[in-house]
């Protein structure tokens, strides 16, 4: 049941079962600052967020920079090849080290150094070296340098954060003692690693900020109920009555059935495209007639912001007249869906709804809700 703010604060919990009336989450989830700095750590702390793809550190030593939740870190491929991820936070007095790297320019050392005492660090976080100044007592009168205590370089070293792959996707988690990345990903990693992922190089990255809240978008990618009136190029070339959309614990997929009755030349895909979203805030996109596949990374900035990374991977970063076509067309896909959810937050700043209502179709939109709830009464 849709309820309105008419002064009675009557809003309930996600419903179990998307038939019941209370089927949504309150209005008040999407625009409270307060439940955006709750989601910092009891969503993307807790839960494993894509991170970057292993294809951008290929060798030793290459690196670049994530920030999740607040929380920046580092990651990076170690003299033994294994991709790493660490604070990027000093172990002395906690000093930021390394300056914002994206995946797509990635950087290259033999080691991590912080730039303001020079504290050094192996590319497997230990403690390598520091200055003649933290073995010496100089300049302090009450010190003799014998009784300058050896650091173990071990015990402050950098600290690591959890790291686990699905095929060549890279994903952290901070939670000190974490569900397996298997256990939330369940099928969707068996399914996802049956296909080459690793065989596409990085073509082409968008970045975009979009004005509304990162859950509105969410559940915007989520359906397509409403890609009858507003994707007027996507929807000629798909059958949405042989369509499906699958719910799993933390993911679902959205298969998208080809219209046999358009010219494939006419449409963005040809047999079937999959679309997987992988809770919290991941997607990755397999359209039926192109070589590649797309992500999305719908980082949030603050209750009302979020940023979309969109990365495309093809056999080749030089793009064919056909994949360039496709790029395009996917991004005015996005740029049709930035409009939607931007006027749906307007309404949702104006403070009239308390509580929406989901319709049949929108049993994935129901799962994003009721994860979101999970995780805030955990």
């Amino acid at each position: 049941m849709t309820r309105w703010n008419d002064g009675t604060d009557a809003t309930a919990s996600v419903s179990p079962d998307i038939t019941e009336e209370t089927n949504a989450l309150p209005a008040s989830y999407f625009t409270d600052p307060a439940v955006h700095e709750m989601e910092q750590e009891k969503v993307f702390s807790r839960y494993w967020v894509y991170a970057g793809h292993a294809n951008a550190i290929r060798e030793p030593g290459e690196y670049f920079t994530r920030t999740i939740g607040g929380k920046q870190i580092i990651v990076v491929r170690d003299h033994d090849t294994e991709v790493r991820a660490f604070y990027n936070v000093c172990a002395h007095r906690g000093s930021k080290m390394v300056e914002d790297t994206p995946m797509t320019e990635p950087g290259n050392a033999s080691s991590i150094r912080c730039p303001y005492h020079l504290w050094t660090y192996d590319l497997d976080g230990d403690l390598r070296s520091t200055p003649q100044s933290f073995e010496e007592a100089g300049m302090n009168p009450d010190l003799e340098d014998d009784d300058v205590r050896e650091l173990d370089r071990e015990k402050n070293g950098l600290m690591e954060v959890e790291l686990d792959t699905i095929g060549p996707l890279l994903f952290v988690n901070f939670d000190t003692d974490p569900m397996s990345l298997e256990e939330q990903a369940g099928d969707l990693k068996t399914e996802l690693e049956s296909f080459p992922l690793e065989r596409y190089e990085h073509a082409r990255r968008y970045v975009s900020e979009v004005e509304c809240n990162w859950k509105t978008f969410s559940g915007n990618y989520s359906e397509c109920d409403h890609c009858q009136a507003n994707h007027q190029d996507w929807i000629k070339g798909i059958s949405l009555a042989e369509s499906e959309l699958e719910v799993d614990d933390y993911y679902w997929v959205l298969h998208y059935t080809h219209d046999e009755s358009v010219e494939a030349e006419e449409s963005l895909i040809e047999g079937e495209a999959r679309f997987y979203y992988f809770w919290p805030n991941f997607t990755l996109n397999m359209y039926g007639n192109a070589d590649g596949y797309g992500t999305y990374i719908i980082d949030p900035i603050d209750e009302g912001r979020f940023q979309l990374i969109a990365d495309y991977y093809f056999e080749s970063p030089e793009l064919s007249e056909e994949e360039e076509r496709f790029v395009q067309l996917s991004r005015k896909l996005q740029e049709e869906d930035f409009e939607l959810v931007e006027r749906q937050y307007e309404g949702l700043q104006s403070g009239a709804l308390a509580q929406g209502q989901l319709g049949p179709n929108e049993h994935t939109v129901h799962r994003l809700h009721r994860l979101a709830q999970e995780a805030y009464n955990a």
